[in-house]
């Protein structure tokens, strides 16, 4: 499966989730210290949105604070099914995989950004699960893709504070535990 084919399929995975949420469940703490479940989908539909504004060639400057506060209001499932549905359109935009994204850390091929997404869209639907109280089993192709990206690529853990966590894989650990353990996760 290509990165942007296991973006689309993490913002589905993600977005069952999302749907799974009771009103009284949002303000539910998550695995993610100091984020409930409406603050991680408020992150993810920012995210999304960022993808599409700069998909559309605006730069992070541009954007500003736009896309800070607020953006479920009163409908937090409807707000990540339309954002869900921009970032997917972009990262489909023809060139898009190839084209340089003005990212924070700088210029990137698109394919980079669709990973980083992948990434962070998969690991927290597996947060809105488990707070939520749903069975949090992500799809196997796509823990072992995303697996398969931080073992190719050990230094995106560093890079992303990972490493410093103590939560080294265990032995015997399934593929979804593992993938959990190098993001700081048990589960």
């Amino acid at each position: 499966m290509d990165v942007r084919a296991l973006h689309e399929e993490s913002l589905r995975s993600t977005g069952q989730f999302i749907g799974g949420v009771r009103a009284d469940q949002w303000d539910a703490p998550s695995p993610c210290p100091g984020w409930d479940i409406r603050h991680i989908v408020n992150h993810l539909v920012a995210g999304n949105f960022w993808v599409r504004e700069l998909g559309l060639g605006r730069t992070i400057e541009e954007v500003g604070k736009s896309l800070d506060g607020d953006l479920l209001r009163d409908d937090p499932v409807s707000a990540y099914e339309a954002s869900a549905a921009a970032a997917a359109e972009a990262f489909a935009a023809e060139g898009a995989m190839e084209r340089l994204w003005p990212l924070s850390y700088g210029e990137r091929p698109g394919r980079v950004y669709a990973r980083q997404r992948f990434i962070d869209v998969l690991i927290h639907g597996w947060d809105i699960g488990t707070a939520a109280g749903q069975d949090p089993r992500l799809p196997a192709e796509l823990v072992e893709a995303c697996t398969a990206i931080f073992d190719a690529r050990p230094q995106m853990l560093k890079q992303w504070g990972f490493a410093e966590l103590d939560t080294a894989p265990a032995a015997g650990d399934d593929p979804q535990a593992r993938l959990l353990a190098l993001t700081g996760r048990r589960g």
